[in-house]
Parts: structure tokens; C-alpha cells; sequence
């Protein structure tokens, strides 16, 4: 049987990326709903006009909304179906996108009900990337521990001789 760990991280892992494979497709095309992608070019462009910098190294708000949407569906991808370490990357690239996505968000003064989702969905990657790390962490210290039970052992040796 599985343990918590595994459960829990495969939960998020598919929901996480199932979630961004929706929101990154919704950025790159109007098929799953015109109302929504519109509303997300007008919010690329508010951002673009807010950070004038883009603009100088070349970057528009089309761009922009292509880059980030392609990154979360390509990210999302990975999240649901590829196994190992890349999901931790594309769960920490995920997690620098939401930041981004807050920033952009803060700097055109949005009410917090219009950027919620990106903060809980940061959080839930957050708490995710941590939990897939504790697990690796973990047979190290048993490691540590079988080391330290032989080198007790082997110093009781050397007390009884």
C-alpha cells in the first residue's frame, strides 16, 4: 500500500497540473472559453503598460500571455504525467510563475478577490515541491542512523576486548 506521502503527492501533483494545463490554454486560445481569454488579453495588457521595461527589451503583452501560458501548459503536462525529479522542476518553475503572476498583479493595485487563485495555488505548490523534498530527505537519516547503531556496535566491541 501506498503511504500518505505518495498519496498526497500524486493528488496534488495531477490536480496541480491538470489545473495549469486548463489556465495556460485558456492564455493561448479562445476555444475553451472567449470570455475568459479575453478578459486574459486585457489583463496582459494592463500588465505590459504597468512595466514599461518589457516593452524595451521586446517583450508585449501577446508575448507575455504566450510565454506564461505556454510555461504552465507545458508545466502542467509535466505535473500530471511525467514521473521523477522533473516534476519537482516544473513544480518550481510553476512556483516562480505564481510569484510573477502576483507581482503583476500588485503592481496594477487588483483587488485581492481578482489574484486569490494565483496565492492559494502558489501555496498548494509550495506544499507540494516540500512534501516531494521531505521524502527524498528520509533515507538519509536512516542511513545516518544504521551508521550510528554500527559504530556503537563496533565501539561495545572495543570496550568488552
Amino acid at each position: 500500500m501506498a503511504s500518505p506521502r505518495t498519496v498526497t503527492i500524486v493528488a496534488l501533483s495531477i490536480a496541480l497540473g491538470l489545473f495549469f494545463v486548463f489556465m495556460g490554454t485558456i492564455k493561448l486560445t479562445p476555444r475553451l472559453s472567449k470570455d475568459a481569454y479575453s478578459e486574459m488579453k486585457r489583463a496582459y495588457k494592463s500588465y505590459a503598460k504597468a512595466l514599461p521595461g518589457l516593452k524595451k527589451i521586446g517583450i508585449s503583452s501577446v508575448l507575455l500571455r504566450k510565454i506564461i501560458g505556454s510555461l504552465e501548459v507545458g508545466c502542467g503536462v509535466v505535473l500530471t504525467l511525467v514521473p521523477g525529479r522533473p516534476k519537482d522542476v516544473a513544480n518550481f518553475l510553476l512556483l516562480l510563475v505564481m510569484l510573477a503572476v502576483l507581482f503583476f498583479h500588485q503592481l496594477v493595485g487588483d483587488p485581492l478577490k481578482r489574484y486569490a487563485h494565483a496565492l492559494v495555488f502558489g501555496i498548494l505548490l509550495t506544499c507540494r515541491l516540500l512534501i516531494a523534498r521531505q521524502t527524498d530527505d528520509r533515507p538519509e537519516r536512516e542511513d545516518s542512523r544504521e551508521e550510528q547503531q554500527v559504530n556503537d556496535q563496533e565501539k561495545n566491541k572495543v570496550k568488552q576486548s
